[in-house]
């Protein structure tokens, strides 16, 4: 794996770290690509029983590098890595967990609707201003999205793209626990931990059954990506991409 995604393994838990601080996690289609073999290794790894992901001090992830989706934009080939790891995440057969600290944008977001258990610190924001860029959601969150936070609280956050802090989601249901900023890691890896200690066939039926026949989820992963492929070349997105990176500098 590369420096800006390492993995890690205690004991039966497999840790998933976005390691690029210096872009707010921003995640490439190299990374994504080392993130979805990751989950593929550790769901056919029998030592491995619980996937974890986490970031780094004050950014999850500020979503997609949109200097990938300018790429597309113009004209440019690629983004089969994220289906892939979209598509890996969906179908991992193992309980998946997050630790979520600051910035946590676009995929940065989505990610958590198929976490099982998902901690954040106080100063965590969910946002994802998938529209606002001319696009639409994405990871399936179209349908998790309102069946976690019903139809208009998945129309604030897809839709409006209003922020969600750590509060107001775990009120929502979209989390299952704040911690202090300094106990992120610990608490997360303790749960990862307990998880990893109950009887593996016992749990994996009980989660099979808690999220019930994924087909339909496949599907909108499907759709989803196809509607996004094309907005990402529509002269809507192009403009909003840059205006929007023209903002940053």
């Amino acid at each position: 794996m590369s420096d800006h995604i390492v993995i890690e393994r205690q004991d039966a838990v497999q840790i998933i770290r976005m390691n690029r601080p210096d872009k707010k996690n921003a995640i490439t289609r190299a990374m994504y690509a080392e993130m979805a073999s990751a989950l593929a290794a550790g769901d056919a790894d029998k030592a491995v029983r619980v996937h974890v992901f986490l970031g780094v001090p004050g950014a999850f992830s500020a979503g997609n590098d949109l200097a990938d989706f300018m790429t597309i934009a113009t004209g440019g080939e690629g983004g089969g890595e994220v289906w892939d790891f979209l598509l890996a995440l969906a179908r991992t057969e193992k309980p998946v967990v997050s630790g979520v600290d600051g910035i946590a944008v676009g995929i940065g977001t989505t990610i958590n609707l198929h976490c099982d258990l998902t901690f954040a610190t106080p100063r965590t924001v969910f946002r994802t201003p998938f529209v606002d860029l001319g696009l639409v959601p994405e990871a399936g969150s179209s349908l998790l999205a309102p069946q976690v936070l019903g139809r208009q609280g998945a129309f604030a956050l897809l839709g409006l793209g209003e922020g969600f802090p750590a509060e107001r989601a775990l009120a929502a249901g979209l989390i299952y626990k704040v911690v202090a900023e300094d106990e992120l890691e610990a608490a997360t890896l303790a749960t990862a931990r307990d998880i990893a200690a109950k009887p593996p066939e016992a749990l994996k039926i009980a989660r099979d059954l808690m999220r019930g026949d994924r087909s339909e989820l496949f599907a909108r992963i499907k759709v989803e990506g196809e509607h996004f492929r094309a907005r990402l070349k529509s002269d809507e997105a192009r403009a909003a991409l840059v205006a929007f990176m023209t903002r940053k500098k």
